[in-house]
């Protein structure tokens, strides 16, 4: 796609981005999307009741730039706050990305001639994500699934996409299924928003991948304090309502969807945070759902042993980590890097067995 930065006859992308306690990092995330090689946008970002500096900051992107607008609401969740966005937006596409996410710079130019170039029937495109840590270094993880196409069951097996930053939406999806289900907060099951409102679009709407890293994850500590019962009652709950609507999915299927979010999004995210009994508790869940694949993991052992050893050495690792956290960080690899480690990620014995699942998720139809 030839991108003119002046070109307003190509079709409007509305970003929309929530923002709680944000000041940290919003302003990196607005960079990136402003500085988006496709510039026909508005960028929506919802103030949702911060209690720092984030609405200053963006007030001064907004005086700078006027495709920033600032919307403003008491704290509702980040449902509410995309949900918000989204009615206010006038763009063919919605584009979502977290307060602390970032895009490369090419991000949207890619997944647009994507979808343009896509049958009416594809409704999102999704990217590949890298994890990167507070300073934007990356640090190794990476999302680079292959499903497209008819993808309901392998979403309710994985959520493959990865994360909320890696989507464009397009907006009749949104006229078709309705937005992000807000009611999850008031049943204290926030954290599983996304992989819901995807499972309803895949319904009626295929999917299609950029096979390119274009989205950095941010994952530090300080933003996965998560309540971890919470995340886990979302997918929970969420998993209950595709039985109801679909009682021809295999029940097995839940049982490795159980598995792979309690190893991910549970065990992986204790782990990080520091939580080692709680990183134990979540790997025996996931074995207990899923058995032969979790002892295919290789994470399942790392996690395992790293757990172990650390609340066994408890003050040692104390110690350590307070001295740790004196000194500058020095944390960061390399794409180059990165992509040796997806080609040596593509021979573990579980990654071809996940595939082969997926490829039969897939192949099935969708549903």
């Amino acid at each position: 796609m030839n991108i003119s930065h002046n070109d307003l006859d190509l079709p409007l992308i509305s970003v929309i981005i929530p923002a709680y306690n944000a000041e940290n990092f919003i302003a990196k995330t607005l960079l990136s999307v402003s500085s988006q090689t496709y510039q026909n946008l508005e960028i929506l970002v919802v103030n949702d009741g911060s209690t720092d500096t984030t609405a200053d900051i963006i007030k001064s992107f907004a005086q700078k730039d006027k495709r920033v607008i600032l919307l403003e609401q008491s704290n509702a969740g980040v449902a509410a706050a995309r949900n918000l966005a989204i009615e206010k937006s006038r763009g063919e596409y919605i584009a979502p990305i977290d307060a602390d996410d970032i895009w490369y710079p090419q991000n949207l130019e890619k997944q647009l001639d994507c979808l343009r170039k896509s049958e009416q029937s594809v409704g999102v495109v999704y990217s590949w994500s890298l994890d990167i840590n507070e300073e934007d270094l990356l640090t190794g993880g990476f999302y680079n699934s292959l499903v497209e196409g008819e993808v309901y069951t392998a979403l309710v097996y994985k959520y493959f996409m990865g994360n909320a930053s890696s989507c464009l939406i397009r907006r009749i999806c949104f006229e078709k299924v309705g937005g992000y289900n807000s009611q999850l907060k008031a049943e204290n099951a926030q954290g599983c928003e996304d992989l819901e409102l995807f499972l309803r679009i895949a319904e009626h709407y295929q999917f299609k991948v950029v096979p390119e890293f274009l989205v950095g994850y941010r994952q530090i500590p300080s933003s996965m304090s998560c309540n971890y019962a919470a995340m886990a009652k979302s997918h929970s709950l969420i998993m209950a309502d595709v039985r109801e609507r679909h009682p021809e999915i295999p029940a097995k299927i839940y049982g490795w969807s159980n598995s792979s979010f309690y190893m991910y999004n549970l065990a992986i995210k204790s782990n990080r945070n520091g939580n080692h009994l709680s990183t134990l508790f979540w790997l025996y869940r996931a074995f207990k759902e899923d058995l032969f694949m979790t002892l295919l993991r290789h994470n399942f052992y790392i996690l395992s042993m790293e757990s172990i050893g650390k609340i066994l050495v408890k003050p040692f690792t104390q110690s350590r980590l307070e001295f740790k956290q004196q000194l500058p960080s020095s944390e960061g690899t390399t794409i180059a890097a990165v992509n040796r480690r997806t080609m040596i990620h593509k021979m573990l014995p579980s990654q071809v067995y996940e595939r082969i699942r997926l490829n039969i998720l897939v192949n099935q139809g969708g549903k």
